[in-house]
Parts: structure tokens; sequence; C-alpha cells
């Protein structure tokens, strides 16, 4: 059996609904009544997975993604910074029409290459690559087999599947799309990382999937 990482990308929050920025834990909301109903149905139908570890972002929304599932397996919950969504700096909290409005220059660089740019004291997306990529490291020194889950947010999800496929960091807005409780399978083979899916949904009901997101 080789080494299988599980991205899932927490359900639906008020500010995913809305578009707005939030990666701090003291903005966070927590899930909405159908983000919850979101990591329920995960771990309904993820609940025989045989899970080695559940690793998580110590934000509200991850952890009450990760949860349900971690409540029915008896697993704790494994919580680490690097997994943290991107620090917003003085946008958080913002929506990105107003962001664009009072710091169009700055939001212009940052969208066009968010690898070497940040917001205003906020992170650049090689700093989230190399924060989450220590979590994944240490995954891989620690378990050679096993099913791994990882909970996590959208723009570090979709950094770290870029490392793994060695993809430009700078294109990982452009290559995924991560909606609210995507679920993303990641093989680590003797031959390199094997995609087997990405951003599915299939464990929500038609509802659930019907919901507008971002």
């Amino acid at each position: 059996m080789s080494l299988m990482l599980y991205f899932l990308r927490h359900g639906q929050t008020a500010y995913s609904e809305t578009g707005g920025y939030c990666g701090k834990l003291e903005n966070d909301p927590g899930l909405t009544p159908e983000g919850q109903a979101m990591a329920q149905a995960f771990a309904d139908t993820y609940a025989n997975v045989p899970w080695t570890a559940i690793y998580v972002s110590p934000l509200y929304r991850t952890r009450q993604t990760a949860k349900p599932l971690c409540d029915v397996v008896g697993l704790p919950m494994q919580l680490r910074p690097g997994l943290q969504e991107i620090g917003y700096g003085k946008w958080e909290g913002m929506h990105p029409t107003d962001i664009d409005q009072q710091y169009h220059d700055l939001y212009v660089k940052w969208l066009t290459d968010p690898a070497w740019n940040a917001p205003p004291e906020g992170e650049r997306g090689i700093d989230i690559a190399r924060r989450s990529s220590q979590v994944l490291q240490e995954i891989e020194e620690t378990y050679q087999t096993g099913n791994i889950l990882i909970v996590s947010h959208k723009a570090t999800i979709r950094i770290m599947l870029c490392g793994l496929l060695g993809i430009d960091i700078k294109y990982y807005r452009d290559r995924f799309l991560m909606p609210v409780a995507a679920l993303s399978l990641v093989e680590l083979t003797i031959s390199g990382p094997l995609i087997h899916f990405i951003g599915d949904r299939s464990h929500l009901n038609d509802y659930l999937r019907s919901l507008p997101n971002t």
C-alpha cells in the first residue's frame, strides 16, 4: 500500500458565500449550517476508509469540518499552523471589490503573480508553499503507507498540489478549481505523485452541490 493523501477543503462559511477574505482565527466565523451539513456528509461517506491520521488547519472552519469524521473514527485532529489559509494582512475581512478600489495596483500585482506578491503585511504564495510543505514532509517521514486526511483551505490546498505536481505556484488559481467541501486524492508512489481525482464533491447531495461557493 502506498501513502494516500486526501486533501479536503472546509465546508461553507459566510465568507465563502460572499467571496470575502478570511485567514485569521479571530476573524473566522466557522461553518454555516450548510457547511456543517457538508462536513457530516463527508464523514458519512468516508467513515469506512481505514484512516491513519487526520491533519487539520487550526482555524475554526477546518476543525468543524474535520470533527464529524474524527468523532466517528476515533482519531484526534493533529493541528498544524502550516495548513492555515493565506495571511491576508490588511486585506483581512475585506471583499475583493473593496480591495480593488482601495489597493488597485497592489491587487493587480497580487492577482498576476501571487507566488511573489502578497497583500500588505500578508503572505506570498511561496511563504504558504514553504510552511505547508513542511507538514507534507512530516507526514511522509512519519508514515510510509496509509490514508492521511488533510483538512485545509482553498489556496493552501491548491498550492500544495502545485508543489506535489511540479506546477509553478503563480498558477495555483489557474490550474485547480477547489469549491467548498471538495476532496482531492494524491497517491505518493515510488514513481512520484499520482492523481486519483481533484475537487470531487460526490459525497454531497444535489442541494449542497448547488449552493454558491468561491
